[in-house]
């Protein structure tokens, strides 16, 4: 795809890489993905915000045939995919100087093997001259890595965002064109990715909250000409309100823990509670990290193995440690055959959530009367917790 025009001396430039299908060979890629570089003429100098995955190569270079000189390529963020082709630009722009932050540089040095001689730090809140064009830098640590910034153009207002506010989606439209679309997207780019570091989002979204914003360029996915709609939707999901919704990640090997799954989604449902069950024997692990965003209950439903929960069960309940929603509140739920440690293991499994355990209900074969009598008495309980939160 060829260079496309933001505003005056603005431009889009990277690949739309529509059959990827894995990130970092972990993260599902349904609706593929974008690597967005930005190139901004000034009077004086000209610079390339970002770069792209080094896989999109030719498509940077053949956007570049027509800029003969380049002053400075712009590092927000040192993961590959943004700074891959960085090793390659300095080559075919040898007086160009790589802008970067402080943790950043050493992060460049050591990932990709550019010299000291090449790379020119800039400070939170410094800015460069381009003439005409003015970028500012911000510092925003954490989102995702610990040197990440952000690059800000006085003159138009552009945020240019780097990961902060993508989306991994391959679309055609430079613009959000759909916004539904580009928000299921987003979450899903924010529940794999930024939801671990939520309290930091927040103090970020508060540091740029200043600046006139007139459009949000990120890294992957479209550009944002309605920049409130994706600050609104991080201001919510990294928020500490969670809201009234349970996701059941389970798995069933002989049909007693899906017995009881049925059983616990009928008992909340009927009480107002939104439940959400993800069976992982083909669970999209993208979908249920997106529905941990706003989930106040975890419920974990597993079968027996060797004394442990089930090894998916024992994965999703990782994940979940890892990502840190805003959870409140978990449970466990399933069976066994002779004798079980899964309730007490799965707990073992999730110290960085800080929820409170409302309890276990862990059926020896098929569930009983007295297990169904049991679900439904936690599925109150967790109806209550809902209540007094205000969630329900």
């Amino acid at each position: 795809m060829n260079a496309r025009k933001i505003v005056d001396g603005v431009y889009w430039m990277g690949a739309v890489d529509w059959h990827r299908r894995l990130f970092d060979s972990l993260i599902p890629l349904p609706d593929g993905t974008s690597y967005n570089a930005y190139l901004v003429q000034g009077q004086t100098h000209t610079a390339l915000i970002d770069t792209a995955d080094p896989t999109m190569q030719r498509e940077l270079l053949g956007q570049l045939e027509l800029v003969p000189r380049l002053d400075y390529v712009v590092a927000n963020h040192a993961e590959q995919d943004h700074s891959g082709l960085i090793p390659c630009l300095l080559a075919k722009y040898p007086s160009a100087m790589l802008v970067t932050s402080a943790k950043g540089k050493p992060l460049i040095m050591d990932h990709l093997g550019v010299p000291d001689s090449r790379i020119r730090i800039v400070n939170d809140g410094d800015t460069l001259a381009l003439g005409g064009k003015t970028l500012e830098f911000v510092y925003t640590p954490w989102v995702h890595w610990p040197e990440t910034m952000v690059t800000y153009l006085r003159e138009d207002h552009i945020l240019f965002s780097c990961d902060l506010f993508g989306s991994h989606l391959a679309a055609s439209n430079l613009y959000v064109t759909d916004e539904g679309r580009v928000y299921e997207a987003a979450k899903r780019y924010y529940a794999e990715i930024m939801m671990p570091f939520r309290a930091v989002i927040r103090k970020n979204l508060d540091k740029l909250e200043p600046f006139a914003i007139e459009r949000i360029a990120p890294s992957h996915g479209p550009v944002y000409g309605h920049p409130a709609f994706i600050i609104n939707a991080y201001r919510d999901w990294a928020s500490d309100t969670p809201k009234n919704e349970v996701v059941l990640p389970y798995i069933s090997m002989h049909g007693s823990t899906g017995i009881m799954v049925n059983r616990m989604v009928g008992a909340l449902a009927g009480k107002g509670v939104r439940v959400t069950p993800f069976n992982l024997e083909v669970t999209d692990i993208g979908k249920l990290a997106m529905s941990l965003v706003d989930a106040a209950t975890l419920v974990v439903g597993t079968p027996t193995v060797h004394v442990g929960a089930h090894p998916a069960v024992f994965y999703a309940a990782h994940l979940a440690n890892v990502l840190r929603p805003k959870l409140k509140f978990a449970a466990i739920i399933g069976s066994y055959g002779w004798s079980s440690k899964a309730a007490e293991q799965i707990a073992d499994l999730i110290p960085n959530l800080k929820v409170a355990v409302l309890g276990s209900v862990i059926a020896r074969g098929l569930p009983q009367p007295a297990d169904m009598a049991a679900l439904d008495a936690l599925a109150e309980t967790i109806a209550g917790k809902h209540r007094e939160l205000n969630l329900l």
